[in-house]
């Protein structure tokens, strides 16, 4: 399975957890993220999918793509406060996605997804995409390993806040994901914290035992 597919069944099993009861009960109520709602955290999740139609109708821009981890690297939501402008306005972007309410959220969630199967399958993976909100691009598949990534947490994050299990993704979604992480993990802790975190909690630092 390519990272198209994989996609795909990730974006279908969190525009599912979209569309449950639990979901719609819980709107207006404080997320597990602090300082933002239901409903916002549900639009941020959602954001994951629908931000995938534009990127595939974005004209190429001539540059190259950038490494993934350089992407990450450049990222203004890093290490960003959660006071700050960045996470300040990923809450409010969330909110503003969520605005007219569950239901219409998973029906643009869902209709944008269908689309989505069709022209993602016959996409190659190394085409560039062109990222107007960072000013640089990625390889298609580079771009949904960051997808995958966002899925994956939040899915997680809105299971929580309604209080349901969390999808359990499959390993074609999941790999490229603990993949990201780890290397990540490795680029802010070094190589030794990680393997420790992983093979000898005792000896772990405190910083990476919360992986």
């Amino acid at each position: 399975m390519g990272l198209a597919d994989a996609y795909l069944g990730a974006a279908t099993q969190a525009v599912t957890l979209l569309s449950t009861p639990e979901v719609a009960a819980s709107w207006e109520k404080p997320s597990a993220l602090a300082e933002m709602s239901v409903a916002a955290l549900a639009g941020h999740l959602a954001y994951q999918v629908l931000s995938v139609t534009p990127a595939l109708r974005e004209s190429a821009s001539g540059q190259a793509p950038i490494p993934l981890l350089e992407h990450y690297a450049r990222a203004a939501w890093i290490d960003a406060p959660l006071d700050g402008e960045v996470n300040t306005g990923i809450r409010a972007k969330g909110a503003e996605i969520a605005s007219e309410g569950a239901q219409a959220l998973f029906e643009h969630a869902r209709a944008e997804l269908a689309g989505q199967r069709f022209v993602l399958p016959g996409t190659p993976g190394d085409r560039t995409v062109f990222l107007p909100q960072t000013g640089w691009s990625l390889s298609l598949d580079d771009f949904l390993v960051t997808r995958l990534t966002e899925l994956a947490v939040h899915m997680d994050d809105l299971a929580v806040s309604v209080g349901i299990p969390a999808p359990e993704i499959p390993a074609a979604a999941f790999d490229p994901v603990l993949a990201l992480l780890a290397r990540l993990a490795v680029r802010r802790h070094g190589r030794t914290a990680l393997l420790r975190a992983l093979t000898r909690a005792e000896r772990a630092p405190s910083a990476i035992n919360a992986l």
